[in-house]
């Protein structure tokens, strides 16, 4: 599996290696060994969770301010603008974000650790999101901040207004947002 790490070096975008053929296709989407290898320290997953969306939903930006979840993204149908917002005050990245494409396509997986914030747009007519947790569903501790928050001015390439649900129309301005130490 073929690694780099983005703006935010704690971001991690996976490309697995794809057999392909006159059959199809085949990629080892997950080997915990290599993924921990790659990290560079282990990592336990509890949870996993499917997301579908139409084209220029926006959800985020989410994040638990306890039990924060790291988390493991990819697409399985579609194509999405998936975005990281470091959350973690003792950060040297502290309020910026990092996000790049992950789509049933390119099959990239992005891998978020806990302390960010999470948010993706949905760039295709449908799209259809796979991920795994590190620690389980909080909803007494879920939060949210503002997807066009200025402060952290993220470029989403939205070709519409965004469709947001009312939790994520509701987000806190980063500069009021429950942050990590």
């Amino acid at each position: 599996m073929k690694s780099s790490r983005l703006a935010i070096s704690d971001i991690i975008l996976l490309e697995p290696r794809v057999f392909s053929d006159n059959r199809g296709y085949f990629f080892e989407s997950f080997n915990q060994r290599e993924f921990e290898t790659i990290v560079g320290e282990p990592v336990s997953f509890v949870q996993s969770n499917h997301s579908q969306s139409v084209q220029n939903v926006l959800r985020g930006l989410h994040y638990q301010i306890k039990h924060a979840q790291g988390k493991m993204v990819r697409v399985v149908v579609g194509e999405v603008f998936d975005v990281a917002v470091d959350l973690r005050r003792s950060s040297p990245t502290f309020g910026q974000w990092a996000g790049d494409v992950l789509s049933a396509a390119n099959k990239k997986q992005l891998w978020i650790p806990p302390g960010f914030a999470h948010g993706f747009a949905v760039l295709s007519e449908t799209a259809e999101l796979l991920y795994k947790t590190t620690d389980y569903w909080s909803p007494e501790h879920e939060r949210c901040i503002a997807w066009n928050d200025p402060t952290l001015a993220i470029d989403w390439p939205l070709g519409a207004e965004p469709i947001l649900s009312g939790k994520d129309a509701q987000g806190v301005a980063f500069t009021e947002a429950e942050v990590y130490d």
